[in-house]
């Protein structure tokens, strides 16, 4: 890829649009557009034709920062219904002006922390898939996202393989969760070094997970 004239359209204006709100508000630390693409469009995109996404017909992206992975699956995958959700404002006022601009009818954006949106039973065990790329511990993601999964549907985290041993060692907040233990899968054909974290929900989530006031975070499982 010499540059960002041989980006498909849909991406390369992803691309275009938000490395032009960034001089505005801070959404990305990267600012070459063909490394943007690279790290955040084309790792988004990885899930794509794996089977726990192809299945699903309604996807929570949480913690979605400047709409990652949400915004690229979305624009791949038309017929799929995305949720996108993030505590930051500032940064889905951007996610919101792109999703309009691209004229992605299947984006919802929502500005909600976890805690309190997993008590509506609107979002509730609702989705069948909730994908994640935010920098947490795999114990702390599995808190936040697998309230959010119906039995039977599936948690994806974005991962490297160094964090293999964390996510071996949330087994035991996965399984009170409800969920099976985690699969790590590694990119297809990929030498990124990069993996998925997958977790499939076989159970209800206690009522009283996710626990509020940042416990997740500062008491991991």
């Amino acid at each position: 890829m010499n540059g960002i004239e041989s980006f498909e359209p849909a991406f390369r204006r992803l691309t275009e649009l938000i490395l032009d709100w960034n001089q505005r508000i801070n959404v990305t630390a990267i600012t070459d557009p063909v490394e943007f693409y690279n790290k955040n469009v084309l790792d988004s995109l990885e899930l794509v034709g794996h089977g726990e996404l192809e299945s699903a017909k309604r996807v929570m992206d949480l913690g979605t920062g400047g709409g990652f992975p949400g915004l690229p699956l979305a624009i791949a995958c038309p017929d799929k219904e995305f949720v996108l959700v993030d505590s930051v404002a500032k940064k889905l006022k951007v996610v919101r002006s792109v999703a309009d601009e691209l004229g992605l009818q299947n984006v919802t954006v929502i500005h909600a922390r976890a805690e309190e949106l997993a008590a509506d039973p609107e979002f509730r065990e609702n989705f069948d898939l909730v994908v994640s790329r935010a920098v947490a511990n795999m114990s702390t993601l599995s808190e936040y996202c697998l309230p959010f999964v119906k039995a039977g549907g599936n948690f994806v985290a974005y991962k490297t393989m160094s964090a293999a041993e964390e996510i071996e060692a949330a087994a035991n907040a996965v399984k009170k969760l409800g969920g099976a233990p985690a699969e790590i899968r590694p990119y297809s054909g990929s030498e990124s070094g990069h993996c998925f974290a997958v977790v499939r929900k076989i159970s209800a989530t206690p009522k009283a997970y996710p626990r509020k006031g940042g416990q997740p975070r500062k008491s991991p499982l």
